[in-house]
This record gives C-alpha cells, sequence and structure tokens, in this order.
C-alpha cells in the first residue's frame, strides 16, 4: 500500500497518556501529540483546508503564490501543500520566532520574511500589514490570512475533533489548548460540545496578549499588549476563527513557566514538543483543583521541540532570560564558607604535603609554579604510594604528583563537573573573575545539590 502524496499523512495523530508530570491528578490527562504529522505541528490539517477551500471558491489559481503571515508552523503546513500542488510561497514572521523555523521554510522552497516584533499590528512593518500589502501588490497571489479564514475552524470541526471523539470512546471531559488564532481551540471543541455539551474547554493564553481579558470582559484591551517570548499562541487582537461561546475558561501562563514545563514533557514523558506544549500543560496544572477521578483530559501538544533547540531547549538562552535556575561553581564558591585555596610547590617535601592535608583537613592540594598549576596531590594517591616506601616524606613533591586538575570556567553547571570529576580525578580548579583560583571537590557538589 503507497499513499499518492504527502499530504494523506496528516491527521490521525497518537493520543498519548501522561504518566509522570500528571501522577499526582486524580484524572487521566492524555496529550493529542500533533507533531506526528508531516510538518511536526497541529497546523497541517488547517493549512491543506485553507487551500481547498480558495481553490473551489476561485481565489488560488494554478501557478498561484501563496502569502501569509505565519510564526512557523502554518507556513509549513501551507508550504507542504504548495510543493505538491505546485503553487509559490512568500512568508512574513516576526524576529521573536526562532531562526529554526524560517529556516525549514526556506527549506522547502518558501521565501521568508522577517518583519519587527514589537509594533502594532496596524503598523507598514508588522508582518500582517507586509503580508497584506504582497498579496495586494504580486499578480496571481492569495492572501491565507489564518486569522479570519474560516476554514482554519472548519478543519479541526472535521478532523481534529472527531479524531479525539473517537479516541477516548467519547469518554473526554475536558479539552486544553494553547491558543492564538483560534481556529484549533474552536472548530475542536465546537464538534465535541455537539457530541457532549458538558464537555469544559480551556484556552490558555500568555501575558502580553488580550484573549484573556476580552474573554473576561468582551473589552478589547491594548493596555494588556507588551512583548512576550512564548511562541505560537496568544493574539494582540481578536481574530474571526473564535466563538467565544465554545469556551468555559481562560488562563494565562508565563513565560518561564511554559518553557519550564516544556523541558518536563521532552525529560520526563519522552515527548520533545514545543513551547505550546509546556504552556499548555502548564495551564491545565494551575487549573488541576477543578478535576476529579472520572475526567479524561486531552490536551493539544501543537508542534516539535526541534524548532525550539536555540531557545527553550538551550541552557544559556534559558539562564539569559532568568527561567533555569543552574548552580554553577560560582554559586558553590559563594555558598560555602570563605575558603583559602592550599597549594604546594613541586620542589617542597611529601612531608609538608601530609602536615597541609592534616592542618587544613584537605584531600586533594594542587601543584603550584609562579602561579600556574603544574600538577595536583590526593590523599588518596599518596597513601598508596607510602604504603610501599615509608621513606617517601622525604622526597619532592614534584617525583609523586599526579595529573592536574581540569580548570573549569566559573559559570560551569555543577552538572556538568561529572564529567571532569572522576575515581581518579577528585577535583577541578576554577579561575574568578579576579583571577584568583578555587578548587571544587566532590564533597562541595555534594553538598551544593543537597542545598
Amino acid at each position: 500500500m503507497w499513499l499518492n502524496s504527502i499530504l494523506d499523512t496528516i491527521g490521525n495523530t497518537p493520543l498519548i497518556k501522561l504518566n509522570k508530570i500528571t501522577r499526582a491528578l486524580p484524572c487521566t490527562v492524555l496529550a493529542k501529540v500533533e507533531y506526528f504529522n508531516p510538518g511536526n505541528s497541529v497546523k497541517d490539517r488547517m493549512a491543506v483546508k485553507m487551500i481547498e477551500v480558495a481553490e473551489q471558491e476561485g481565489k488560488l489559481k494554478p501557478g498561484g503564490t501563496i502569502i501569509e503571515g505565519t510564526s512557523g508552523n502554518t507556513g509549513m503546513g501551507l508550504a507542504l501543500a504548495a510543493c505538491v500542488k505546485g503553487y509559490k510561497c512568500i512568508f512574513t514572521t516576526t524576529d521573536k520566532q526562532s531562526k529554526e523555523k524560517a529556516d525549514i521554510l526556506k527549506a522547502v522552497g518558501a521565501e521568508v520574511i522577517v518583519c519587527p516584533t514589537n509594533v502594532e499590528p496596524e503598523d507598514p512593518r508588522s508582518y500582517y500589514s507586509v503580508s497584506k500589502r504582497l498579496a495586494e501588490e504580486i499578480p496571481n497571489s492569495w492572501y491565507v490570512n489564518q486569522y479570519d479564514n474560516l476554514a482554519n475552524r472548519l478543519a479541526h470541526y472535521e478532523q481534529t475533533g472527531p479524531e479525539i471523539w473517537e479516541q477516548t470512546e467519547g469518554k473526554i471531559t475536558h479539552l486544553v489548548v494553547a491558543s492564538g488564532t483560534g481556529g484549533t481551540i474552536t472548530g475542536t471543541g465546537k464538534y465535541l460540545k455537539e457530541k457532549n455539551p458538558n464537555i469544559k474547554v480551556w484556552a490558555i493564553d500568555t501575558y502580553g496578549s488580550l484573549l484573556k481579558k476580552y474573554f473576561d470582559t468582551g473589552e478589547i484591551d491594548h493596555k494588556e499588549v507588551y512583548p512576550y517570548i512564548s511562541e505560537g499562541f496568544g493574539e494582540d487582537f481578536v481574530p474571526a476563527n473564535y466563538d467565544m461561546n465554545v469556551i468555559d475558561i481562560f488562563e494565562k501562563v508565563t513565560d518561564k513557566d511554559g518553557a519550564i514545563m516544556a523541558r518536563r514533557i521532552a525529560k520526563e514523558e519522552g515527548l520533545f514538543c514545543g513551547y505550546s506544549a509546556g504552556s499548555c500543560l502548564q495551564g491545565m496544572m494551575q487549573l488541576k483543583n477543578q478535576l476529579t477521578k472520572d475526567d479524561v483530559v486531552v490536551c493539544i501538544f501543537h508542534d516539535h521541540g526541534s524548532r525550539y533547540v536555540a531557545k527553550v531547549y538551550n541552557d544559556q538562552w534559558m539562564m539569559e532570560r532568568g527561567f533555569l535556575e543552574v548552580k554553577t561553581i560560582k554559586d558553590i564558591v559563594n555558598g560555602r564558607a570563605s575558603k583559602k585555596l592550599i597549594t604546594i610547590g613541586p620542589k617542597q617535601t611529601v612531608g609538608e604535603v601530609i602536615e597541609l592535608m592534616k592542618k587544613y583537613d584537605v584531600e586533594n592540594i594542587p601543584v603550584m609554579k609562579d602561579g600556574i598549576s603544574v600538577g595536583a596531590v590526593s590523599e588518596s594517591g599518596l597513601f598508596n604510594k607510602i604504603i610501599n616506601n615509608a621513606g617517601l616524606k622525604k622526597q619532592t613533591v614534584e617525583s609523586v604528583m599526579e595529573k592536574s586538575y581540569p580548570e573549569v570556567a566559573f559559570d560551569t553547571p555543577v552538572e556538568r563537573l561529572s564529567s571532569f570529576i572522576t575515581k581518579e580525578n577528585g577535583a577541578v580548579l576554577s579561575k574568578d573573575d579576579s583571577g584568583y583560583y578555587h578548587i571544587i571537590t566532590k564533597y562541595d557538589i555534594l553538598q551544593s545539590l543537597a542545598k
């Protein structure tokens, strides 16, 4: 058996039970893992549907150019369909989106124009405005407008909703979606509520988006809008795809909490998902007190983690934004009592080393010459040598010293020190910003991790 094109692989994504992160909850929590679509996101569904409807309505003609403003995932779905159907693609996106998303779009033949994030939607520089302008200027082009194109939510009404209903055998009680254009949550939620009006639909929003305020009050309050880091959901306007009557609750999640949860999903559940999956599950956890033992919760995990490797899954990026509380050598040094570095010269005797170890209660001493580490002496290493040679105390240190301790950067995370501190090597050296050396031992690491 074979398929006619890559587009035939869209849909029928798996529903996977979460076991570790949600183990304290009384209910069953299932993830609808949409990265199993060929474009690695839920957006494949609506991208193809919007193209099919545009073709039926005569808006998209053979050899035409598809133009859209996209955070990346919709663009990928459109680009795949364009490859199969013979269209060109021009996408505008924002400088907030990960570089990987733009690179992937280019890889499948799309032209990508990057626009500034921190401008109003009406600003001529915004990715909304640029895409609209291009659609007016380029002959035989079609502006997709996923936000107001109702074929977006129709795709989920026809596909995603029925799949979830069948996969849960109608037992679903809650649908949770990190919501942006409104297509996924409205289309899926509408279908499910038609099957069972008691199903609760929870929308997850981000701080910096106006959607929750609009849902709660009916007011479009631009004071709610400010730059945020979360990707793929939240909006600074209300797209036409929304039917707020389908939604029961809007819950906001911080950029930090969503990013940390995405990493937890990967490490604890083995699901390498994108930013919005973390925010979706975090939002559900914030509402966990509303869940009971008989509930079956379905969370939509929109896309794949490969598009966030340089961001959410990058320790440095996370630390720069204060999202990752990683202990470093600097933290160990600052957290322990002031500790003078005990060193010895290569021409001193083994007896002097032993006296230093007794006096200062240390097991590892660097051998220094002219301020440079040239070797090391350890209690365990000396013990083995002295047992076999009682006269060793009178010999010089250079005759018995071991290899120098590895020198590592002062901001090295504690977790990485395990590759340096081994059975044969009991410590590392690190130089602070003032140029002073510090020694870190196995004991220091254990004390740090225990706090």
